[in-house]
């Protein structure tokens, strides 16, 4: 049997809803990977969920589709900001196997536009 982390980990999309400091839900469709447990997502260091869950940590994932339509239950848990590179180097080769060609694309594309260097990578736990 599968665990929430492994059944969302497997979903090319899921709706990650972040939460302001009023308790307001914010939902974006987005790329998950897991890897040793964790789910990763990853996004411009200056994007609204970024500084949602470095202010409240309180996050929640559904499966969806790209445009964020929900095909699941939502599943609580928490998040942080990555900081150590090897969980970084971990989580983006989590993605590359994940979303192979597409993933190369995308870096390659925030190579060109200088992007790259300003993601965030984000660690999602799921509370069981």
């Amino acid at each position: 049997m599968s665990t929430p982390t492994q059944r969302l980990g497997a979903e090319r999309y899921v709706n990650l809803a972040t939460f302001r400091r009023d308790g307001r839900e914010v939902r974006t469709p987005v790329w998950v990977a897991e890897s040793d447990g964790h789910l990763y997502v990853f996004s411009e260091a200056k994007a609204g969920k970024v500084k949602r869950i470095r202010a409240t940590k309180r996050v929640a994932l559904a499966p969806c589709d790209v445009r964020g339509g929900l095909r699941g239950d939502f599943s609580e848990g928490v998040g942080r900001v990555v900081s150590e590179p090897e969980v970084i180097d971990r989580a983006y080769a989590a993605f590359l196997a994940k979303y192979g060609i597409v993933m190369r694309a995308a870096n390659f594309f925030s190579t060109l536009t200088g992007r790259i260097h300003k993601r965030a990578m984000l660690e999602l736990d799921i509370e069981a």
